[in-house]
């Protein structure tokens, strides 16, 4: 029971203080979700891989993910509870307040220093997968076990990715599958 509570408190806090969205959140999900100790850091990306390809926002598929792993079902429902709650609550208020102030000086500034945070957090969430990911990613020889080892072949799949994304204008859900369906056939067969 206690893990329970812990989680809804763990991602209250997160849904609290978090700006920016789901991948926005995931520096301070990752650092928050420590103290549970059952997800590692190879986990955590996989946690973050299945966040983005199933269906609702990141942060909520996460809780859920995370909640379940640390204390079954009643671990994903109190954690997804957490990371919903304020976000609502928020809103709620937020909503009824924003004719008031829509103009105020104070409000445009407090926005104006918010932006530039989502921004690092969002860059913070892309070094830490970049470190787990690209430079690690699966082992599939002895040589790859080595710490020093730059993994090609995530790097190439994250390289065609963007060109595929930002050239093409292919849709993102259809690169994740094939490069989802690359990356079975690739570690399959070696």
């Amino acid at each position: 029971m206690i893990t329970v509570l812990k989680l809804f408190a763990a991602f209250f806090k997160i849904g609290l203080f978090s700006f920016g969205g789901g991948n926005a959140m995931l520096p301070l999900i990752y650092q928050s979700i420590q103290q549970f100790g059952k997800l590692s850091g190879s986990d955590f990306s996989d946690m973050v891989a299945l966040s983005q390809v199933t269906p609702g926002p990141v942060a909520v598929n996460a809780a859920t993910f995370i909640g379940l792993k640390a204390a079954g079902m009643t671990g994903a429902v109190s954690a997804t509870i957490g990371v919903c709650l304020p976000c609502f609550v928020v809103m709620l208020i937020v909503i009824k307040l924003m004719d008031r102030y829509r103009n105020s000086t104070i409000v445009e500034g407090a926005f104006a220093g918010i932006r530039p945070v989502t921004i690092g957090l969002l860059l913070s969430a892309v070094i830490f997968m970049m470190s787990s990911v690209l430079v690690k990613g699966p082992v599939i020889s002895a040589e790859m076990a080595d710490p020093g080892y730059y993994n090609p072949i995530p790097i190439a799949i994250f390289a065609v990715s963007i060109l595929l994304i930002s050239l093409v204008k292919m849709k993102p859900l259809h690169v994740m599958l094939i490069m989802g369906a690359a990356g079975a056939v690739i570690y399959g067969v070696m």
